[in-house]
């Protein structure tokens, strides 16, 4: 799996419209300077921070759906996702779009989703601990959705709609160094803990009073996990938008390969889910002369390959 993805990041920083659609020659580096601006300026930040945005929600979708014990988790389920297209929104209307402003919004605001979600979810009165979360997520992610139903009905047609609508298209186009360095002390660090912790997350997928006897504290190294994944997709959502299906269809196809043992999944995830949004990228950079938004081909090849598992003989739903 480490050999597959070099090779597609590889494959992915030399394919695209320069010279011509299609591979840069290595040797073109040597003698064209433009190419080495493009390549090295332009691509390589791109393709990098396609690395770190499919491996942070394909990495937290793993983590999530076996700490609540749910196939069908995914990392937008707290409220992070559309906390972040808030936060988006919300800095697209009052400071016209400026980049790095969008981005610390939506970072922002998707912490901001989390925290509401626990706070809610510890005074709700029944259930389990898991179950009381997952309710307060879908109740957060619903009053966010709300706000920006409000957002895009008073943003003006002409400039701001059409901005907070292709920035939930999700997309790499506007990513260079600066904003893969606003990723980085983020992303990795919440990565590191997600694999440091790969043997917790199979005592942390059982019962409690389970996970507690075999020496475990569950709800403090829970909620670390919870943090890392929600933290890990918020600066990835903060950056490229609304990336759908990484993070509910790789957890999926990891299991299927390398079992759901967390120690083999978790780190399997993050080079899958990185080659696979890596790949989309590149396709929708080179497929058509405009650049098809990475949302759209992440949920195209997502819901088709989510389909495809569930029609094939003997396919079961694991966490």
């Amino acid at each position: 799996m480490v050999a597959l993805t070099v090779a597609v990041i590889a494959a992915a920083f030399l394919i695209g419209r320069y010279p011509q659609p299609g591979f840069m020659p290595p040797a073109l580096l040597l003698d064209d300077p433009l190419a080495r601006r493009v390549l090295f300026g332009l691509r390589l930040p791109r393709v990098l921070a396609a690395v770190l945005v499919g491996a942070a929600l394909a990495g937290a979708g793993t983590v999530l759906q076996m700490l609540f014990a749910n196939p069908l988790v995914e990392p937008g389920l707290v409220g992070v996702t559309q906390g972040a297209a808030f936060g988006a929104a919300l800095a697209i209307i009052a400071f016209s779009a400026q980049p790095v402003v969008v981005q610390i919004s939506a970072a922002l605001f998707a912490a901001a989703g989390l925290a509401l979600s626990y706070r809610l979810a510890r005074g709700i009165r029944f259930g389990g601990w898991v179950l009381r979360l997952i309710l307060a997520g879908i109740a957060v992610s619903a009053v966010y959705s709300s706000g920006v139903g409000i957002l895009k009905y008073v943003a003006d047609p002409m400039d701001q709609l059409p901005a907070i609508t292709f920035w939930m298209l999700g997309g790499l186009w506007s990513v260079g160094w600066r904003e893969l360095g606003f990723l980085l002390p983020t992303v990795l660090p919440s990565l590191a803990i997600l694999l440091a912790m790969r043997w917790r997350a199979n005592l942390l997928s059982l019962h409690d009073r389970v996970a507690f006897s075999l020496g475990t504290v569950p709800g403090r190294e829970r909620l670390l996990l919870i943090a890392a994944a929600t933290l890990a997709t918020a600066a990835a959502t903060s950056i490229a938008g609304i990336v759908g299906w990484v993070g509910l269809l790789i957890p999926h196809i990891t299991r299927r390969l390398f079992r759901a043992d967390g120690r083999w999944s978790i780190p399997m995830s993050l080079l899958i889910g990185s080659s696979f949004v890596v790949f989309c990228d590149a396709l929708g950079r080179t497929l058509l002369p405009g650049e098809i938004p990475l949302g759209i081909l992440t949920s195209l090849f997502g819901a088709a390959g989510f389909a495809l598992l569930l029609l094939r003989p003997g396919f079961r739903i694991e966490r």
